[in-house]
């Protein structure tokens, strides 16, 4: 009888890149949880895997688990996060894995939960399973970042999108600014609203632009996120959209705790939530609000605010990740708005670095991704 031999390289990393894609599946579906792909694989073959479906529900092990059946037992588990070990919403994932007699465990990366942070692989060991840590470690954190910054520090992960010009106009100098970017553009972003917790824009774009900010997607409608106004002195027209359909899509204003209760009272009267924050110049404290947004589980937030909003955002230091749209064409003006307002930086040494970058074809437009903090 021919004998399997030992699993190449090439092999193993090609099972952990199989549970990363799978682990993608559960994007924008299991916030604030993790995403997670699991793999068994026994004599060269594939028998069982499994994603993090929905917040709440079953692990990944668990349908990969449930999928091999007995032929768990002596099979490798390929995984891009460290099993569980703890109690939470579900029992832990190490002690299945253990009883069902698995052999060894590939694992991308250890969990940065405290609940866990390594203690599920010692469990493995104990009970004599050979673990391999660290296998496309870079990719693993890469995927679930926003978990990272989230389980360690309680704070959400931010995004910033903008959309220009050129010549970084995000309108002309009489306002218009529809629409700068192409269909592809527009449809990627309402792609990205419903995989994140929260977007958040500032009162002039509501009053200048009157936005919905729901996920429409071209399969219909998508998971609606939160959405979070910061409005200062409560400005809020009573006939926009986002008054009117407050009480079918969740709707936060974040202002000062210097605003009119009696406005307050009225907002919420028509399914608003209020949210105030310490006042900073006159203005919504933008890292208060990442803390409060943070303890009510809000683990990532896209803002698609116009130029003093990004700004302040910027000057915050809440920023993690931006997202620059830029359209094939060229308005010019003076007085156009610019991507990021406010007083500016003096000296080109002091600018903002952004690293990491990436750039991306989208319909006629190029996306710009890069980070600003450090990573997680």
């Amino acid at each position: 009888m021919k004998v399997r031999m030992a699993l190449t390289a090439a092999e193993k990393t090609g099972y952990m890149k199989a549970a990363l894609r799978l682990a993608r599946k559960g994007l924008g579906l299991v916030s604030p949880n993790p995403m997670v792909g699991a793999i068994l694989v026994r004599g060269g073959k594939i028998i069982g895997n499994g994603y993090h479906r929905f917040y709440g529900g079953p692990h990944a092990e668990v349908y990969a688990l449930e999928a091999a059946r007995e032929k768990a037992r002596g099979s490798d588990l390929y995984i891009n996060l460290e099993p569980c070990s703890h109690f939470g919403k579900t029992p832990p994932c190490v002690d299945a894995l253990i009883a069902a007699g698995i052999r060894r465990a590939f694992i991308g990366m250890q969990d940065p939960n405290p609940l866990v942070a390594g203690s599920g692989i010692k469990k493995l060991r104990a009970a004599g399973i050979a673990v391999e840590t660290g296998m496309l470690e870079q990719e693993c954190r890469q995927l679930n970042e926003a978990f990272i910054k989230y389980i360690t520090r309680k704070n959400p992960f931010v995004y910033l999108k903008l959309a220009a010009t050129l010549d970084g106009k995000i309108a002309t100098a009489e306002g218009d600014s529809k629409w700068i970017t192409c269909d592809a553009s527009r449809a990627l972003v309402h792609r990205l609203r419903s995989e994140v917790d929260a977007v958040m824009v500032g009162i002039g774009t509501v009053i200048k632009d009157d936005p919905l900010l729901t996920a429409r997607l071209k399969t219909g409608a998508g998971e609606n996120p939160l959405r979070v106004i910061v409005d200062s002195r409560l400005r809020m027209p009573p006939g926009s959209k986002l008054l009117k359909t407050a009480r079918a899509v969740p709707t936060i204003i974040a202002t000062t705790d210097n605003s009119a209760l009696s406005r307050q009272a009225a907002l919420k009267k028509i399914g608003v939530e209020i949210l105030t924050t310490t006042a900073r110049k006159g203005r919504v404290d933008l890292g208060q609000l990442m803390k409060k947004l943070g303890k009510r589980g809000v683990s990532t937030v896209l803002i698609e605010g116009g130029s003093e909003l990004s700004a302040a955002a910027l000057q915050a230091g809440i920023v993690d990740k931006v997202l620059f749209f830029y359209a094939p064409k060229i308005t010019g003006g003076t007085h156009a708005p610019a991507m990021v307002g406010g007083a500016g930086i003096n000296k080109i040494s002091a600018a903002i670095r952004v690293r990491d970058i990436r750039y991306k074809r989208v319909g006629d437009d190029i996306l710009v991704e890069g980070y600003i903090s450090n990573k997680y």
